[in-house]
């Protein structure tokens, strides 16, 4: 049995149970610590409202969830330790880099005028997975990394060969973030290429397109599809969402495919309006998945193991590194 490590100590694959793959107690976007005028709720608030979430997901018999949230995009380690304290729920972290558009890039990219900087970002990587992040003994359990509208930027690539390298060291896994499901294909050659087995990855935001081509190519390449973003209809509507993920369980890529929201449930400052927030809110959280995206799933044919497979098998088959 492999270990993977909470934000609360050890666990392993069997253990997760029901898996949401990719949802944010917090985000930060950098900048947002300026922001005086319109700080955010308090970390006690934050608390209170992530512990009111997790309590829900609870409820629907969810007993684990991944917060990929890479050091740069405002990550609290030490709130989702609390909270996965209070609640008594498995928390796995990440470390990583966030894409180039909207990380914080400016420290590393004044670094790279001086040379590389894959090593010293692969070391730091390695240090959150093995030691923990910043001295909080709590250790990060995947590695995180994204790019933005387009291909690897020279930025992305030193972020992911860095990734790659860090992996190769520990055996972590990867988990990626996608703009408008594109270029997966593009970051799974680049890791598989350095070394990275391709089972030990998931491309995220795969259901950000409809294109199952796109979705067969990186499913026969050996990763993972994160369909991971449903409730988030301003980008595209959860039946398209619907139909391409009934779709590839046909074709018999379902055990190659993890379901998530990318929900928020707090953040730092106010990067849109509350009132928008509270809106998307209403279907955006992670009880969506269970309450409204199950049922059309069996409408499409999917049956209720397969339903069940996406939140259990494959979560677990993904962090103990079985080949697929």
């Amino acid at each position: 049995m492999s270990e993977i490590h909470t934000v609360t100590g050890v666990t392993t694959p069997e253990k997760l149970g029901r898996t949401l793959m990719h949802e944010h107690l917090f985000i930060g976007y950098p900048g947002s610590e300026v922001d005086w005028v319109s700080p955010g709720p308090s970390r006690r608030e934050r608390v209170e409202r992530c512990v009111d979430r997790i309590e829900e997901m609870k409820s629907l018999g969810i007993t684990a969830m991944l917060d990929p949230c890479p050091s740069d995009l405002g990550r609290d380690v030490e709130l989702m330790a609390e909270v996965a304290q209070r609640t008594r729920f498995q928390l796995i972290c990440a470390t990583g880099l966030y894409k180039e558009a909207e990380g914080a890039t400016a420290y590393w990219k004044f670094r790279m005028s001086f040379g590389s900087v894959v090593d010293a970002m692969a070391e730091l990587f390695a240090r959150e997975l093995t030691e923990g992040v910043a001295g909080t003994g709590i250790r990060a359990g995947i590695i995180k990394v994204g790019t933005g509208h387009g291909t690897l930027t020279t930025y992305e690539q030193a972020v992911f060969a860095a990734a790659a390298k860090a992996a190769r060291e520990t055996g972590a896994p990867i988990t990626t973030h996608t703009d408008d499901g594109r270029f997966g294909d593009d970051q799974q050659a680049f890791l598989t290429e350095r070394g990275v087995p391709a089972h030990r990855i998931v491309i995220g935001h795969s259901c950000g397109t409809g294109d199952t081509d796109y979705h067969t190519k990186i499913a026969r390449g050996g990763s993972y599809l994160g369909f991971d973003r449903f409730g988030l209809d301003m980008l595209q509507p959860d039946e398209e969402r619907v139909a391409s993920l009934a779709r590839l369980v046909r074709e018999g890529f379902g055990r190659q495919i993890v379901v998530s929201h990318d929900s928020v449930w707090c953040w730092r400052g106010e990067p849109a309006p509350p009132q928008a927030l509270a809106q998307m809110e209403k279907v955006w959280n992670p009880s969506h998945f269970l309450t409204r995206i199950a049922p059309p799933l069996r409408d499409a044919g999917v049956e209720e193991a397969q339903i069940e497979a996406l939140l259990v098998d494959n979560p677990r088959r993904f962090f103990a590194g079985e080949a697929l």
